[in-house]
């Protein structure tokens, strides 16, 4: 009896991750489709606008507004990447990066990034963590979590990133000993648009596009987190396979 129990209760959690995982699936393709048709549009308004700037003749008033509109555009555009990133539609320039030094060289940004309240500490392996990621976007990823890990530390607090390998596999991991989240804000950390923030303090998007980073990448990111107890979320990275781009 106790044997089947076991097998029934792993039975159960096995159909919740692949409900959850097709679940995923479908924003993730709905999404996509959006952000893909919305670019498109873009596209079309920012070569408007930039045609109209150059056939203003010194009318400030006129250069303003197209100015506003310009702006709004841009921000239009990095959301419509934050989008196409969650479904894995953001063209990627993969190369073979140590990790650790992607990490070492994005300190000063992330430090500015924190304010003051907030100790970063590095725990780094002893040896090159290898990885083929776009580093770019494995920057992004990283200050993404960090500004997370900010806004749940509101009083200030212990930000650790740490990089290490594990059963063939390469996690950096970034833990806070913030507020923690329940299981149930877990369950939906990843979806877009989903934010425990307050209005205006948050699109819902930094997570969400993690997300869909490790899974273009071939990788996995988890999240470890207790109400009261903190947070740790890991990206999962392949060990490089060659050392081309090195």
């Amino acid at each position: 009896m106790a044997a089947l129990e076991l097998e029934r209760e792993e039975r159960e959690r096995t159909e919740d991750m692949l409900r959850q995982s097709q679940k995923m699936e479908a924003v993730g393709q709905l999404t996509g489709g959006i952000a893909h048709d919305f670019n498109n549009l873009l596209t079309v308004i920012v070569a408007n606008v930039e045609r109209a700037r150059r056939l203003v003749d010194g009318d400030e008033r006129v250069e303003k507004s197209l100015s506003n509109a310009m702006t709004g555009a841009e921000r239009a555009a990095t959301l419509t990447d934050r989008l196409l990133a969650f479904s894995r539609r953001q063209p990627l320039q993969p190369a073979v990066y140590d990790l650790n030094i992607i990490v070492t060289e994005s300190r000063d940004l992330l430090e500015q990034s924190l304010g003051t309240g907030i100790k970063l500490s590095l725990m780094l392996a002893p040896h090159p963590m290898l990885i083929e990621t776009d580093r770019n976007q494995t920057e992004n990823a990283l200050l993404n979590l960090a500004i997370n890990a900010r806004d749940a530390m509101p009083v200030g607090g212990q930000l650790t990133i740490s990089t290490d390998e594990t059963q063939n596999k390469i996690l950096l991991s970034v833990k806070d000993t913030g507020e923690g989240m329940s299981a149930e804000v877990i369950e939906h950390v990843f979806e877009p648009f989903f934010t425990t923030k307050a209005v205006g303090h948050g699109t819902g998007l930094g997570l969400s596009q993690v997300y869909g980073f490790a899974k273009q990448s071939g990788g996995d990111v988890t999240v470890d987190s207790t109400v009261g107890g903190g947070t740790t979320v890991s990206i999962i990275f392949a060990i490089a396979k060659s050392l081309e781009g090195l």
